[in-house]
């Protein structure tokens, strides 16, 4: 079956209708924009903060582990790390060593030093 550039355009139109970018390139929805100057790091810990602003992670929740970061967000560990530290930094979580990472008490509240 030969086909010809108009067609192939709409047979392509067509078929982006049928699915989201997402499902087509299959990334997720958490993927950071990689072409975005601000650092990885600070774009994932962006979007866990934003998970708690907006009640999905309540205080005292988990926050996902470093391996679920890794891998919703297609990071290296260190970069998982430095995104949780930045979070503990800025009072967002609290971590508790063998236990985990979780959300603070009052999130967004600098730990006093």
């Amino acid at each position: 079956m030969r086909v010809t550039l108009p067609q192939l355009v709409c047979l392509v139109g067509n078929v982006a209708h049928m699915f989201a970018v997402q499902d087509i390139f299959n990334v997720s929805a958490m993927d950071v924009d990689r072409f975005d100057p601000t650092p990885i790091y600070k774009q994932v810990a962006k979007a866990i903060r934003n998970r708690i602003k907006s009640g999905e992670l309540q205080p005292r929740d988990p926050i996902p582990s470093e391996s679920k970061m890794v891998s919703d967000y297609d990071v290296a560990r260190d970069t998982a790390r430095r995104a949780v530290a930045l979070l503990r930094s800025e009072g967002w979580v609290v971590t508790l060593p063998q236990r985990g990472t979780f959300v603070s008490d009052s999130p967004g509240t600098p730990p006093s030093t």
